[in-house]
């Protein structure tokens, strides 16, 4: 079953007297439980795409349905009410509170859930642990790798039970053997929980991580592939 699905998805932006298309006519269904990843060079439209499947920015034109909901047309109010219910960000520089500690880093999008602050805090708990850091949630940022800095942020992902993970440039502060790391901790997630996950990635050795790669060329899809396993 699709969990998103665009149809004829463009952006354009009018730039002085020029028109620069970012996006141009993409239409790309991923379903539950995919693991797919998005590549492409610098201003091929994978970012875009990121940010408009993110529910930070609008097409110009098209649709964009996630989880059965058409998000053209959403109030900010309501933008913002998928975006934490739907969603799960994890960002290249980790994007912590940095004077707060990793429980309370995972708690932060639950605070606009309405939850109590005893689920908040069962929740947060029960997702530092599965991504094995029950060990370090009163730390700090400063006070953590580069790794578990970015396990907290996956941690504060998952903490809301959103259907969708986005992650961009997940690894791209880490040292090689760290992302190796955090590349097989999603694809655990990914494969145990289910999790669906769209990875935006320069590098071929993360993508292959996982099932199916989308490449963009000048705000296009130029090829859409599954991933064959050795």
């Amino acid at each position: 079953m699709a969990l998103l699905e665009t149809k004829d998805l463009y952006k354009i932006y009018e730039i002085g007297d020029h028109t620069v298309t970012a996006l141009d006519g993409v239409s790309v269904t991923i379903d539950r439980g995919e693991f797919v990843a998005i590549m492409g060079p610098s201003g091929s439209g994978k970012s875009t795409f990121m940010n408009v499947i993110g529910c930070l920015d609008e097409p110009t034109k098209g649709r964009y349905l996630l989880d059965g909901i058409e998000v053209g047309g959403l109030t900010r109010d309501e933008l913002a009410e998928i975006r934490n219910r739907k969603i799960g960000f994890v960002f290249q520089g980790f994007n912590l509170l940095p004077r707060t500690s990793a429980l309370e880093n995972v708690e932060l999008p639950m605070l606009y859930n309405n939850l109590s602050a005893t689920e908040r805090r069962r929740r947060a708990l029960a997702a530092l642990k599965m991504l094995g850091l029950e060990d370090r949630e009163h730390h700090a940022p400063n006070q953590l790798s580069g790794g578990q800095q970015q396990r907290v942020a996956i941690a504060r992902a998952l903490a809301n039970d959103a259907p969708l993970l986005l992650a961009d440039e997940p690894t791209g502060n880490l040292d090689t053997k760290t992302s190796i790391e955090i590349m097989e901790l999603l694809t655990r997630l990914n494969s145990e929980s289910r999790i669906t996950i769209v990875l935006v990635t320069h590098e071929p050795d993360i993508a292959a991580y996982s099932r199916r790669i989308i490449r963009f060329r000048d705000g296009r899809i130029l090829r859409d592939e599954a991933v064959v396993k050795s």
